[in-house]
């Protein structure tokens, strides 16, 4: 057990900084998202003419948001769970289905993975851009840069390798549960974020 404790440790350690910075940004991009959909309603209804950017902005921020909360949700259990038949089992084959659905759930997960980069982040249509969303380095004497569907698409890579990250460390968490050492665990769940 000690050298599960080795492995889980630094891996706890790497994907509670990771979350951290990914909660933080998806945040900020929550807050642009709700003023890009409140200008575009704006100018739209006021002016009668929206900025077509806008709406993409709004996507955009939207798809890292959700990569980058997904893994947050994941860790902290916040996601939507059937769990009739673990409950009615005993303790160990419990455990021992968690410990066979997280597998599962790796294996989906590492399929996705492929699938995100090589299938959208660097597919045709990843090489491409936005119609209308720009880098406006124009404004500093630059020329404006089209954003590349590529950095949209890297949302589900990000999301994905994060979700990986998580997967494997709540493997960890419970086969070092199986072994009798739940009571050396660290609990994951936020309080200000999960009601109990």
């Amino acid at each position: 057990m000690p050298v599960l404790f080795g492995v889980l440790w630094p891996l706890q350690r790497l994907n509670t900084g990771l979350l951290a910075v990914g909660r933080t940004i998806a945040v900020a991009l929550l807050a642009a998202m709700v003023c890009f959909i409140l200008g575009q309603v704006f100018f739209r209804y006021v002016l009668n003419d929206a900025p077509r950017w806008t709406e993409e902005a709004a996507r955009f921020g939207m798809l890292w948001m959700t990569g980058l909360m997904a893994p947050v949700a994941y860790r902290q259990g916040g996601f939507v769970a059937i769990d009739m038949v673990e409950r009615a089992l005993p303790r160990i084959a419990a455990g021992i289905l968690t410990l066979v659905l997280l597998s599962l759930s790796l294996w989906v997960l590492c399929v996705m993975w492929d699938r995100g980069l090589n299938n959208h982040v660097f597919s045709l249509s990843g090489r491409g851009t936005m119609p209308s969303l720009r880098v406006p380095l124009d404004l500093f004497g630059g020329e404006s840069i089209k954003f590349k569907n590529q950095w949209m698409f890297a949302s589900l890579f990000v999301g994905v390798t994060l979700l990986i990250l998580v997967n494997i460390e709540l493997m960890l968490r419970q086969i070092i549960t199986l072994l009798g050492g739940a009571a050396r665990l660290t609990p994951l769940a936020d309080k200000t974020v999960m009601a109990e």
